[in-house]
């Protein structure tokens, strides 16, 4: 409860910077950016870390400087967002409202896989560029939607990167849960993949419903039988509770690794850096990776004294920084944007990207482990910014 309440705060404090932050006063000559988001409800936790103080932050900088220069005339960005409450009904009429009857300039996505495949035909119906930060699935890529592009890595491509680090490490077993949506679904389908191609053995594999409060049954299941790897494709809420279910019966394995929320610097903060030391998770930079990353992170810790996760965070910026250049390039013609976005080789503060249809080609596959209070790149090698913590450390 404690920690919920916690996720709430985040997301209250920040539905009121978004509704009080100057952005800009509404005038015609703005450029009007629209989005729903979730500030409540279940996937308030993620989106209120990951994406919406992103964008406000962003659209902050830009009029700061001016506005964005959109043929020549810099005109200010006036932000239109609604709460869609962590419904998938309010998120589809949210954007229709937003494409259809506010008619926006440009939109920014929602929060997940689940709200982002949603919409994905509203905005090839509308012809609305849609930079998803936070959808993650190969349903998503392979609708071959020319105005949808995944700023994050597929999860073949994480969960290879997972099963190389495995076999590096000669692991040979893992029990496995996953949460019950597209997201968890998704990469559960390209675990099973990557852990037969490598010859790893998953003994158990569990899904479970979002909004679960009890995992210790199934945790408790799966200890008995001695995995080298625990695996949790996790929500925040299932991320929170699996790790201290895990600690509180002990179940320790050579790997704990979860998914969404783990890169979250609240994960570390509420569980305790000693807690989480050595626990490993969905990631791809943090402010060793390089001076724009590190320049990222010391502006959102300033604007709102609080840091930036450790993945999706950078891709959301990451977006809005191809979404600004694509404007700055071609003006508010939607099909140039999308053009534009789909040709170029984009330079981000998570290093070069380029799309092959709607995925991202350029940023490989990553692991991220807890190591001193700072989630470090521990695969693959090339990238890392720590080695591995291997075995993990004992829960303290």
């Amino acid at each position: 409860m404690k920690r919920s309440k916690s996720f709430m705060g985040i997301a209250v404090a920040l539905t009121a910077a978004a509704l009080l932050a100057p952005v800009a006063p509404a005038a015609a000559q703005n450029v009007r950016i629209g989005y729903a988001i979730a500030r409540t409800g279940p996937w308030a936790p993620g989106a209120q870390v990951t994406q919406e103080p992103n964008y406000i932050m962003w659209a902050e900088q830009v009029n700061a400087a001016g506005g964005l220069n959109v043929g020549g005339k810099k005109r200010k960005i006036e932000l239109i967002g609604y709460d869609d409450r962590s419904n998938m009904e309010t998120v589809v009429r949210s954007y229709e409202k937003l494409m259809s009857s506010d008619k926006v300039d440009l939109i920014l996505p929602p929060w997940g896989t689940g709200a982002n495949f949603a919409i994905m035909s509203l905005a090839k119906k509308y012809h609305y560029p849609m930079l998803s930060c936070t959808a993650t699935g190969r349903k998503l890529v392979d609708a071959k939607n020319p105005y949808f592009f995944a700023l994050l890595q597929q999860p073949d491509v994480m969960m290879d990167a997972l099963a190389e680090y495995m076999v590096a490490r000669k692991v040979k077993t893992a029990a496995v849960i996953h949460v019950d949506e597209l997201f968890g679904l998704e990469q559960f389908t390209s675990l099973k993949s990557s852990m037969a191609k490598k010859g790893i053995k998953i003994l158990e594999a569990k899904s479970y419903p979002l909004g679960i409060k009890d995992l210790s049954p199934v945790l408790k299941d799966m200890q008995a039988k001695k995995p080298d790897a625990f695996i949790g494709l996790t929500y925040p809420p299932g991320t929170f509770l699996s790790t201290g279910q895990a600690k509180a019966i002990g179940f320790n394995a050579k790997i704990f690794y979860l998914a969404v929320g783990t890169a979250f610097p609240i994960y570390r903060d509420k569980m305790g850096a000693a807690t989480v030391e050595g626990v490993m998770g969905l990631g791809t930079w943090n402010p060793k990776t390089g001076a724009a990353a590190k320049a990222y992170f010391d502006a959102h810790v300033k604007r709102w004294k609080k840091e930036p996760d450790r993945w999706a965070s950078a891709f959301c910026y990451a977006g809005l920084e191809i979404l600004q250049d694509a404007v700055e390039k071609v003006g508010l013609d939607r099909k140039k944007i999308r053009d534009y976005i789909a040709n170029t080789t984009h330079q981000t503060i998570i290093g070069p990207m380029r799309f092959k249809g709607s995925e991202n080609v350029s940023t490989p596959g990553v692991v991220s482990q807890w190591q001193s209070g700072e989630f470090e790149v521990v695969w693959p090698p090339q990238r890392a910014t720590s080695a591995a913590l291997f075995p993990k450390p004992d829960w303290k």
